[in-house]
């Protein structure tokens, strides 16, 4: 990400004159290194010259555009800006964009202002006009108040760059399918021709026989080198080691077929495992842990969206994985969900070693895979989830708290995590149902709601939140008046 660039654009006009202007593009300039020289920031700001009239405006607009590495630009008005001169600008600029309302100055300078300070520091009013005409053309932007050194600015700065970056991986992002759908599930299908051209993902499908190739190329002396790399980090028991070493060669084959083909999410589904020994379970754990989007039963979607937000969320603490609510505790007013899947649940959320524990699936046929367990991380979170809904794209993001499971269980031979659906069970589980959300999602804990709300504001598709203030006789009003609104665009 730290390749990637954002333009920082100024805005003036030549009626001020030159000091003026000199003065202008002087702390434009002292602005855009503070943001690029910050600890913080996961991209490279680039300071891009004051523009002044329309032709500047333009041709900046089509710079970014036709800049492979540019991702996103921010635009900040230190003076008055015709917003006239904007127009020619933003109809043609394809990248996301920020609009920074800040100013030089922190403090007035009570005792010494004067009206050559009042005609240098005039953001108050032409951060307003640049913010009509953008209303006005129906931009698709994000608005940052304040003064540009505090932390709560910078922190909303570099979370957007984030976003701006994850969409730019988008345009190349490709997702292996091994197999088909899970037959008869709904949730799972969607437009893929579509999903192409509204987030840039190439869904790809191979058969399940060409990873069962890949595995048989594996030789024992990898798989050997692998085995006792799970010795060091996991304990298990020696009398599984020719189930883990499967697993083992299913982790060495699906990574090199993922980067041999460019692909950085993958699905798998247990009804396809011809020429399989075990549903890959370890593998598929480890290959989330390592950064590769994953779907279970052939959900390419929930494994494009996982792969796009750790993306995004690259060197941040905390977890994002594939995660699918499973089953409930509901003693009343503690009511919890449990999370889980088959096999593959990332360690990214452990809070212990995890273990290795060869037990039978009890669906799918196969010989009794490997996994690790372990337990789950706490903290609050996010369970999202995007389902196609026709004629678009929903996006459904859920405040959930992670939480300690109440008891052991040690008799589940599955890593899972737990947590309390927000603003309590009935409620959420109820909006969750009724705004089509799915059972496979992706859980975060290094984002907030505001941040996936952001992100399908810039790829201009629907989103449903659900959190604290959610009340189900106004979302189902919401939800009503989206599907009119959505279905006339």
């Amino acid at each position: 990400m730290k390749n990637k660039t954002i333009y920082f654009v100024t805005g003036s006009q030549d009626l001020y004159g030159e000091e003026t202007l000199r003065q202008v593009a002087s702390n434009a300039k002292e602005i855009a290194k503070f943001f690029a020289g910050h600890k913080s920031n996961p991209v490279t700001v680039v300071y891009k010259n004051l523009v002044k009239n329309s032709g500047q405006i333009a041709n900046v607009c089509k710079e970014a555009n036709n800049d492979p590495d540019c991702v996103g630009v921010i635009t900040w008005m230190h003076t008055f800006s015709p917003a006239k001169m904007w127009i020619a600008g933003l109809t043609a600029l394809q990248k996301p964009m920020l609009h920074l309302h800040t100013q030089y100055n922190q403090k007035l300078p009570y005792e010494s202002i004067d009206m050559d300070f009042m005609n240098l520091n005039q953001a108050a009013h032409g951060d307003r006009e640049f913010g009509y005409i953008c209303a006005r053309l129906r931009a698709k932007r994000t608005v940052v108040c304040g003064y540009y050194e505090d932390k709560a600015v910078v922190d909303e700065v570099f979370e957007w760059a984030r976003k701006a970056a994850a969409v730019d991986f988008c345009k190349s992002l490709k997702v292996c399918r091994f197999g088909d759908n899970m037959r008869n599930v709904a949730v799972t299908e969607g437009d893929k021709v579509e999903a192409n051209i509204k987030f840039g993902w190439q869904i790809d499908y191979y058969g399940i026989g060409d990873l069962v190739a890949e595995v048989k190329k594996v030789s024992d002396s990898e798989t050997e080198a692998l085995f006792s790399e799970y010795k060091k980090l996991y304990s298990l028991k020696d009398n599984d080691a020719d189930a883990i070493k499967e697993q083992a060669k299913y982790e060495i084959a699906i990574k090199r077929f993922l980067d041999r083909g460019g692909y950085k999410a993958f699905t798998t589904n247990f009804e396809d495992l011809h020429g399989l020994k075990q549903l890959p379970g370890l593998a598929v754990q480890r290959l989330m842990e390592q950064g590769y989007g994953f779907g279970g039963e052939g959900d390419w979607k929930t494994a494009a969206l996982g792969a796009m937000l750790k993306y995004m969320n690259a060197g941040k603490k905390g977890a994002t994985d594939f995660m699918e609510d499973y089953t409930y505790d509901l003693t009343p007013r503690q009511e919890l969900v449990l999370g889980a899947h088959m096999l593959e649940v990332s360690p990214s959320f452990a809070v212990n070693k995890p273990s290795v524990k060869v037990a039978p699936l009890g669906i799918g046929g196969k010989e009794p895979p490997a996994r690790l367990v372990f337990d789950g991380c706490t903290g609050n979170g996010l369970s999202i989830t995007l389902v196609d809904m026709g004629e678009r794209f929903r996006l459904i993001v859920a405040a959930i708290e992670l939480v300690k499971q109440p008891q052991s269980m040690p008799n589940l031979p599955v890593a899972c995590i737990m947590w309390k659906i927000k603003p309590d069970f009935k409620t959420g589980a109820a909006a969750w149902i009724i705004a089509g959300g799915a059972h496979h999602t992706v859980v975060t804990t290094q984002n907030t709601v505001d941040d996936i709300a952001d992100l399908a504001k810039m790829f201009d598709i629907e989103c449903v939140i659900i959190d604290e203030k959610t009340n189900l006789r106004v979302l189902e009003k919401e939800l009503f008046l989206a599907d009119t609104v959505w279905k006339l665009r």
